[in-house]
């Protein structure tokens, strides 16, 4: 049976394989025993990699249909690891729905999840399973949400907010850039609508340590109402009070930094300074998680979550969800991971802890 589980998981594309996360995949992937096929647009470093693994390697960049197709032509299942992923969607997943591919990613873009929803009825047609956000984001934030609406089925609202000290790699520093001006968001009668960057803060306490936190665009703006259909939802992470006024008074210049030149600018500044954190920091570090449902009686229940560093969560779970796709373990169409696998996913991974506070 393990043999027909492997063969099932060769047949499998990573793309995006070289970048900071792509290469914690697919190491993670290779571990497990599998042999995807690794691909991106470098060609350089593709082979590299491959060579790194012995690898099957495709090289196309993401707006090539031919390579797209030639690439899926006979695989199961994408895991998308090229961001920023708001960039790249568009002319990606038309190519799994074509070639009736699963798709996968590890974005937490909440437009991103938008796109790939609008794509639901032709995936069920297809028969295939489409399921961002398998990485940090979203999938403890996405899981401890949908604990927290089974401990409360009448839930009106959701807070969610973490803190991570790892830093942060390449890509995710891309995505943050390309969409800086939006602003953050937040979700208000099933309705999400922007805010000014770190315009709204507060104070909580988690893991015995009060903590400023401060209103992101995190995927579960979007995910979580699909998960748990809680109408209100707001996602913070942990950040000092003078990182926060930076952020403020930059957003001020919002109008310059989405300007291409500033953009340009900005991602050859991402790509000189930024390397991602370190293995010892994958290792040794942890990422704390806080949420909180409440309903129109002002009845709330309070849980908290450890897990390991989030870019070694991600390379984790990713790997993990991919295979529960592979084994039919999904439905057909747009999911989200604790909507497709129950909030237990997150418990799959050693190292999790959740603490309940009712």
């Amino acid at each position: 049976m393990k043999r027909i589980i492997l063969a099932v998981m060769n047949d499998v594309l990573i793309y995006g394989a070289y970048g900071y996360t792509g290469k914690l995949i697919v190491e993670e992937a290779v571990a497990k025993g599998w042999k995807p096929t690794v691909a991106g647009r470098n060609a350089e470093l593709v082979k590299t990699l491959a060579n790194q693994y012995d690898l099957p390697y495709e090289v196309f960049v993401h707006s090539d249909q031919n390579g797209w197709d030639k690439a899926l032509a006979n695989k199961k299942l994408l895991l998308n690891c090229a961001g920023p992923f708001s960039l790249t969607i568009k002319e990606i997943l038309p190519a799994c729905i074509r070639n009736k591919t699963h798709y996968t990613d590890i974005t937490g873009e909440i437009e991103v999840f938008e796109y790939i929803q609008s794509y639901d009825k032709q995936a069920k047609d297809m028969g295939i399973t489409l399921l961002p956000g398998t990485g940090f984001d979203v999938v403890p934030t996405d899981c401890l949400a949908k604990y927290l609406s089974e401990k409360m089925p009448n839930a009106t609202h959701l807070e969610l907010a973490f803190e991570s000290n790892s830093g942060l790699s390449r890509g995710t520093a891309m995505s943050v850039l390309n969409r800086f001006h939006q602003g953050s968001a937040i979700r208000t009668n099933g309705v999400i609508t922007e805010q000014q960057t770190a315009s709204v803060n507060k104070i909580l306490r988690f893991q015995g340590k009060e903590r400023n936190v401060v209103g992101i665009a995190w995927g579960d703006v979007f995910t979580a109402f699909v998960t748990t259909g809680i109408p209100n939802i707001q996602v913070f992470t942990g950040m000092p009070v003078k990182m926060m006024n930076a952020m403020r008074r930059a957003s001020k210049w919002s109008w310059l930094i989405k300007s291409a030149i500033m953009q340009r600018i900005g991602r050859y500044l991402i790509r000189e300074k930024i390397v991602g954190p370190s293995q010892e920091k994958r290792e040794s570090l942890k990422t704390y998680l806080y949420g909180r449902v409440w309903d129109k009686k002002g009845n709330e229940v309070v849980a908290e979550m450890a897990t390991p560093e989030s870019y070694k969560l991600t390379a984790i779970m990713s790997v993990i969800c991919a295979e529960k796709v592979l084994n039919g373990e999904s439905e057909p169409g747009f999911q989200t991971p604790a909507g497709a696998f129950g909030p237990e996913l997150i418990t799959q991974v050693d190292g999790v802890a959740i603490t309940w506070h009712e």
